[in-house]
């Protein structure tokens, strides 16, 4: 049997359209700090999950290597999925929540993970173990330190094993044509780690792993520490934000030329709605069935991709103009009490 990181034709020749078309679905896409990422060992990548799917394109997407992912072992039961995620360079894994006895199923995962490793192919695994939309961070789970350790068991002394963070931070958690900040930061050397703290036993070094781990992601994203007062700190954050994200910072036209923009470019706008109806209401249909919203991002872009391919692009660019054109109206909202006092009178 192949294996999953291995070479695939026509996975190769897919990849960077898909890319590209992932770049498309937001008004603002960056990289921050590729420099980061070292190039003599390893790779880990290790991300936030605040969505689904798109959290994992976004770090595809950070160079053109092939990666191999993990997600959660139950979506892996049915066997025709099974082998569409295994083609796509998925492999299962069990959570705590999917109780011990299960958990204890990822050592094949584990030894599939470091074999991964060692033969070139950078790996990622989003260590918080399940998404929340919030500019927040929920505790690791030890899986990422575990494959970390046991592939510097393995090869360490041929070359060495890296966790690289990667903060990814989206404008809205639940459309996607708005902001995508992909911050890379420090790796950590796992095998300088390993060397250092011999003195450690095995659990010891994962808790000081995931303490590390911990504090880089969270210089890598708006971090939010208090659920409790999440809505004011956010709002605190968001109105003078740090760097690098200060440049995300939403800078709104002035009211006047908003509706100038919405009123004049209406003809265009429901033309170019008509022209995309199958696009919308096809959308409009799969979101009723999603329940949970930070999906809906995800589900959008893969029921795009598809569409937008099968249509042979012709409907793209009055694609990018409806969705131009609902986030400038949305923007009114923003910008009512700040930008529109008279609108409120």
């Amino acid at each position: 049997m192949d294996k999953i990181q291995g070479k695939d034709w026509l996975y190769s020749f897919l990849r960077p359209y898909v890319d590209w078309m992932f770049r498309r679905s937001y008004r603002t896409f960056r990289y921050i700090g590729k420099e980061n990422i070292p190039t003599d060992g390893a790779i880990i990548f290790a991300p936030n999950h605040t969505n689904a799917l798109c959290d994992a394109m976004a770090v595809l997407g950070i160079d053109q290597r092939r990666k191999v992912f993990v997600a959660r072992a139950d979506i892996f039961k049915d066997p025709k999925k099974a082998k569409i995620l295994t083609w796509l360079k998925i492999m299962p894994i069990n959570r705590v929540r999917d109780g011990l006895d299960e958990v204890r199923h990822n050592d094949e995962t584990i030894d599939k993970a470091v074999d991964t490793l060692h033969d070139g192919v950078p790996f990622c695994i989003l260590p918080e173990g399940t998404h929340r939309p919030m500019h927040s961070l929920l505790p690791l789970s030890k899986g990422i330190f575990r494959i970390a350790l046991q592939a510097n068991d393995k090869f360490g002394s041929e070359k060495p094993v890296y966790i690289v963070p990667v903060g990814v931070e989206y404008g809205d958690y639940y459309h996607l044509w708005d902001s995508l900040t992909v911050n890379i930061g420090k790796p950590i050397n796992v095998t300088q780690f390993a060397d250092h703290y011999t003195q450690l036993d095995r659990p010891q070094q994962i808790m000081a792993l995931r303490d590390v781990l911990t504090q880089r992601l969270r210089e890598l994203i708006l971090w939010v520490p208090d659920d409790e007062h999440y809505e004011q700190n956010i709002a605190r954050l968001m109105a003078n934000p740090p760097a690098p994200f200060d440049k995300d910072k939403k800078r709104p036209w002035p009211c006047w030329l908003r509706w100038t923009f919405l009123v004049l470019l209406l003809p265009l706008f429901i033309l170019s709605a008509a022209l995309t109806i199958p696009l919308w209401t096809g959308w409009l249909w799969i979101q009723k069935k999603v329940k949970d919203p930070a999906f809906h991002n995800s589900v959008q872009y893969v029921w795009q991709l598809i569409y937008l391919t099968l249509t042979l692009l012709i409907p793209m660019p009055f694609w990018m103009f409806v969705q131009e054109y609902i986030y400038q109206f949305r923007g009114l909202d923003i910008s009512r009490s700040r930008l529109c006092p008279d609108l409120d009178k």
